[in-house]
């Protein structure tokens, strides 16, 4: 077999791959070094933007199998048939730290997964918690960046943290989550993933269902102390990436199984809380457990740049039979997700093999966008990059992916809709009263240890107002906890 040759990235040979091109044998380097330009320029050009959310990540491929019949509920096509398996690819990640993070640290951890369907590419961008800090993409921006490296300390400062939650009363319930004992995951293997945003699914009658979904961990719930976090942390920063690389190369393959609870269209008008309202949860004895199906991964990357730091999911990526809900939260990111990857990857990163879509011949999308940065699709010389035309191009289906939605009033902002059960601290309160006495006592460790540092008394009284309102004990512990700490 032929020796392979090293080439320039046009193909030319290079000669010395271990020496610079010199003026003289001590001579200054010379411009006309191609190959020594290329390959610098190459190399400071190797990594592109990191997220701004979720850059720290870890992903692998699987697939997901149909195990129960939902075809009652949506017609989209790999939900179809029981036994039906589709390739996924699932992207964990931490949220507020950088690159160089720590796996192992009290954050939500992102479940982002790619579904590569017959009809297309299905993104569906949740969290291993079901609810989130905040109900209105307005505050999003803000909240972020109150969680992240504060730009004069270039750290996180509990000042920002507390104080960002001291003005968001309906953080309250996430709250409860992130400093329970499911705030510090022990791998990603051993949590749960949640859609948490409504959804809608049709079914082939048009009948319209609000869907959330719950991807139920096969290995059980483990979790780490803030003790043994600290510990993990310093010994291995990559210690959920080396647990997810590790378990799948020993054949050791994670599986979820998942559930969704469906709500009939018209149920939502009058719910007793905003079902939209992504600070809150749907009480499983109103709308139960639907088993659907199986994920499991069994495969791992290739490259870790190519295929984790430049996969790319969007929340508006949706299928024939699945589409969005009025959730605030979620039509926001119907843009912004989409819009940092162009920002990051460019235009035309839905060509990247990672993100491709597998419905159409040749994985690239079969549309009249043309150009742009790295574009590879290249067409023939009588493709038309404009519609409708004569040229026997692709054409339209006329047929919505999802049931229309009504709306009426006048434009504007506007307060949430009213129900008889909506303010921010209700289900808080029932989370916390579904906690043993051990769990509650380390929950509340955990919210003083953060609020005892804030250097404002005033942040410190706002944030204990929220958990009174919880509930009467939780409140009273967590003010005990901080003044005790606040004076020693």
């Amino acid at each position: 077999m032929p020796k392979r040759v090293l080439t320039t990235e046009s193909g030319a040979p290079v000669a010395d791959n271990q020496n610079s091109a010199t003026a003289g044998v001590g001579g200054p380097l010379l411009l006309q070094d191609q190959h020594l330009l290329e390959k610098l320029a190459r190399f400071n050009r190797e990594r592109i933007p990191e997220r701004v959310v979720h850059a720290r990540g870890s992903g692998a491929y699987g697939y997901f199998e149909v195990t129960d019949d939902v075809t009652g509920f949506t017609h989209a096509d790999f939900l179809a048939e029981v036994g039906k398996r589709t390739e996924v690819f699932l992207r964990f990640s931490t949220v507020a730290d950088n690159l160089g993070g720590a796996d192992a640290v009290r954050d939500p951890r992102g479940f982002a997964l790619k579904f590569y369907t017959e009809e297309g590419n299905y993104d569906l961008v949740g969290n291993n918690t079901p609810v989130f800090f905040i109900k209105d993409p307005l505050k999003f921006p803000d909240f972020i960046h109150s969680q992240k490296r504060d730009p004069f300390t270039g750290k996180q400062e509990p000042d920002n943290v507390w104080d960002f939650w001291a003005h968001a009363p309906e953080a309250t319930h996430q709250v409860t989550w992130l400093m329970g004992d499911r705030g510090i995951p022990a791998s990603y293997r051993h949590m749960n993933g949640y859609g948490s945003h409504t959804y809608q699914w049709t079914n082939a009658q048009g009948e319209a269902f609000f869907v959330k979904y719950h991807f139920k961990t096969n290995q059980g719930i483990r979790s780490l102390s803030t003790e043994q976090a600290q510990e993990l942390a310093g010994k291995d920063p990559n210690s959920h990436q080396t647990d997810l690389l590790q378990a799948i190369e020993r054949g050791v393959n994670p599986s979820w199984t998942l559930h969704v609870q469906l709500m009939p269209a018209a149920d939502a008008a009058d719910y007793r809380f905003n079902p939209f309202d992504l600070t809150k949860v749907w009480p499983h004895r109103d709308y139960p457990l639907r088993r659907v199906g199986r994920l499991v991964l069994d495969r791992n990357p290739d490259n870790v740049f190519a295929e984790v730091e430049q996969a790319a999911f969007s929340p508006n990526n949706f299928v024939p039979g699945i589409g969005p809900s009025p959730d605030k939260m979620l039509q926001g990111r119907l843009f912004a997700y989409a819009d940092a990857h162009r920002y990051r990857l460019g235009v035309n990163h839905t060509q990247l093999a990672v993100n491709a879509p597998k419905a159409v011949a040749g994985g690239a999308a079969d549309n009249y966008g043309r150009d742009g940065l790295m574009a590879t699709n290249a067409y023939g010389r009588e493709r038309k990059n404009y519609e409708p035309n004569s040229y026997d191009g692709p054409a339209e289906t006329g047929r919505p992916l999802s049931a229309p939605l009504a709306v009426t009033g006048h434009t504007g902002t506007h307060e949430a809709p009213a129900h008889t059960k909506d303010d921010d601290f209700f289900q808080a309160g029932e989370l916390y009263r579904l906690m043993s006495d051990e769990e509650k006592s380390r929950l509340v460790a955990n919210i003083a240890g953060g609020l005892s540092q804030v250097s404002r008394e005033d942040v410190v009284e706002k944030n204990l107002a929220h958990f009174h309102a919880a509930d009467a004990d939780y409140g009273k512990r967590v003010e005990a906890a901080v003044r005790a700490l606040r004076e020693d």
